[in-house]
């Protein structure tokens, strides 16, 4: 098969895995289409490619120490760092996904490193996620009660996701990628 045979074979991959949104029940529905399958699968293959230069890389090794308590022996689960390394994700859910038909959910374990400075203590110890939706203006809050700790984080679409993270007068920032 040619260059140009795969290309349009991955290309309708892509645009087969991005024809769906969720509903209500979390059942997947064909979505709303205007111009052409061409326009279309530009699009997609554009957010796909999008998604691949997602800034910040999951790591497989193990936790850095500061990290790891709770966890035995040498822990190797999925994680991502902020970009100051002030925080990580632990993901026990991998990958992210926007919808989760296995009945399992996106469940990250927000770790942040013990601070050299004490916090604010005029500051909330919520932990304030603010999510962008890369290349686009979509925008969500998310909020982990008393700061860093174990949640389910659930996005609205499928992409690559800039996070702002803020907690007890401390930020960070990481990108987490969202499968469909």
């Amino acid at each position: 098969m040619g260059s140009r045979g795969r290309l349009m074979l991955v290309s309708s991959v892509v645009l087969l895995a991005g024809c769906t949104t969720a509903t209500g029940g979390g059942a997947a529905a064909p979505a709303a289409t205007t111009g052409t399958t061409a326009t279309t699968a530009a699009a997609t293959a554009s957010a796909a490619s999008a998604a691949s230069r997602c800034g910040s890389r999951v790591e497989t090794g193990s936790l850095p120490d500061w990290a790891d308590e709770g966890f035995s022996g040498d822990a190797r689960v999925p994680h991502v760092f902020g970009a100051k390394g002030d925080i990580v994700a632990v993901l026990f859910a991998h990958p992210l996904r926007q919808v989760r038909k296995d009945g399992s959910n996106n469940k990250i374990l927000w770790v942040a490193r013990a601070a050299t400075t004490p916090p604010d203590p005029t500051a909330p110890a919520t932990l304030v996620i603010t999510a962008r939706l890369d290349g686009t203006d979509t925008r969500v809050i998310r909020e982990v009660a008393g700061g860093p700790g174990p949640s389910i984080i659930d996005l609205p679409e499928a992409g690559c996701w800039r996070l702002d993270l803020s907690w007890s007068g401390h930020t960070d920032t990481m990108d987490l990628v969202y499968t469909p």
